[in-house]
């Protein structure tokens, strides 16, 4: 999920913070979709914009939950 933290903080993070669990539910379900197009052979026009939106959109959600997991770390 987030390559800096271990699976002990983002296991932690999974079971108290709604926000993370949020984020973290958001990330899986673009990445799932990104999957899914990449495994086509060919993509529309309309599919590579859609591709290049959500991992735009699931860099961002990784990039918030790094935030919270590094709040929580120095805290």
């Amino acid at each position: 999920m987030i390559e800096n933290y271990s699976d002990e903080t983002q296991a932690r993070l999974m079971a108290t913070s709604d926000e993370f669990r949020k984020l973290a539910a958001e990330h899986s379900s673009y990445d799932r979709r990104i999957e899914e197009l990449g495994s086509r052979r060919f993509l529309s026009e309309k599919e590579q914009l859609e591709e290049a939106k959500l991992k735009k959109m699931k860099l961002h959600l990784k990039d918030q939950m790094e935030h919270i997991a590094h709040d929580g770390v120095t805290h």
